[in-house]
């Protein structure tokens, strides 16, 4: 008798993908080979592929616009991590008693700006006889610690609404699109104000306010980019094989949606910042005398022309803040698009 040699038939991709989820191995022509060996004359050669992750980060890290981002992004963390350090007073500390009177310019000792025998401030003082450069260091820890919260809490809410609307559809797709459409009905920030007012003011009901007003946002993109998911043939072939719906949505479906609600979550910081700046120049949002920018602008908006410096640096840290953002989320939509690095 003749010994017919061993046939292989080709996988099929179910059997395929539940063999790549298991980390199993197919066996070859005499041996074992696993699915990361990569065979070359010297031998195999394993390694692990490098995720969509891994390859944006390199990627966002050749993007010019996004270089600047994450350096301005590191000065600001820089800035609100060691914010006692780096201001030489207090936020609320009134120098009255020390010969500072109101509203006094930049005074530096270096440049010869004012005498020696008077106190230095970089940046001048307020109406308060407060140091300005101490205060708008402190006011970075507020402004950052709304603007990420508001966004945080807004994409947990609109990741939670998107994922059930896409994935399940129907009757539940409807009701829940139509509710955020009504909230996009209404200009951003006047939603905001109405429910500010309603709540009354103060930080934390001005970050729920932005937050609120931002989860349609979430809740339409993450819900976009489900439906094309969910259609997907690995999705497809483990409703084949009985995967649960909970296992299917967050092992399938969430991840594989992430790529647009984090290049949108990186620029609505930039948003929620101004928004937060905004509710507190109107009076709605930070209450003095806690340090922040909006309320800073909102004290001293009468003394643009005899005190700019008082306005000018406030509003050119949130520029710096919103700058930040933005150019550090374009830089990730480029590092994201498949076809600006094919």
């Amino acid at each position: 008798m003749t010994e017919h040699p061993e046939r292989f038939e080709p996988e099929s991709p179910v059997l395929a993908e539940l063999r790549r989820a298991r980390g199993g191995t197919r066996r070859g022509a005499g041996a074992e080979v696993p699915d990361a060996a990569i065979i070359t004359e010297g031998g195999p050669v394993t390694g692990r592929a490098r995720g969509l992750w891994g390859n944006a980060f390199r990627q966002l890290l050749r993007k010019r616009s996004a270089q600047i981002g994450l350096v301005m992004l590191g000065v600001l963390l820089f800035v609100a991590v060691f914010a006692p350090l780096l201001a030489p007073y207090g936020a609320d500390q009134v120098l009255f008693g020390e010969g500072v009177g109101p509203r006094e310019d930049p005074c530096v000792h270096a440049f010869n700006w004012c005498e020696d025998d008077v106190p230095q401030n970089i940046l001048g003082t307020d109406g308060n006889g407060r140091d300005e450069l101490s205060r708008v260091i402190f006011a970075t820890r507020v402004s950052l610690t709304a603007g990420l919260g508001a966004v945080s809490f807004a994409v947990v809410c609109g990741t939670f609404i998107g994922l059930i609307a896409g994935f399940y559809g129907r009757w539940l797709d409807n009701a829940l699109m139509r509710i955020m459409d009504v909230l996009l009905a209404f200009p951003a920030l006047l939603l905001a104000i109405f429910i500010v007012t309603v709540f009354g003011p103060g930080l934390f009901n001005a970050i729920l306010a932005i937050s609120i007003v931002s989860i349609p946002v979430y809740a339409r993109v993450v819900r976009a980019t489900v439906l094309s998911v969910r259609e997907a043939d690995f999705v497809k072939a483990d409703i084949a094989l009985g995967v649960s719906n909970v296992r299917l949505i967050w092992h399938r479906v969430l991840p594989n949606s992430m790529t647009p609600l984090v290049v949108q979550a990186t620029l609505g910081v930039a948003t929620a910042v101004l928004e937060i700046a905004a509710l507190s120049f109107l009076g709605l949002g930070v209450q003095p005398p806690t340090a922040e920018w909006g309320s800073m602008l909102a004290a001293e908006r009468n003394q643009v022309f005899t005190a700019p410096h008082l306005v000018f640096f406030p509003g050119f840290a949130i520029m710096w803040n919103v700058l930040a953002f933005n150019l550090l989320g374009d830089g990730l939509r480029d590092a994201l698009d498949p076809r600006l690095n094919s």
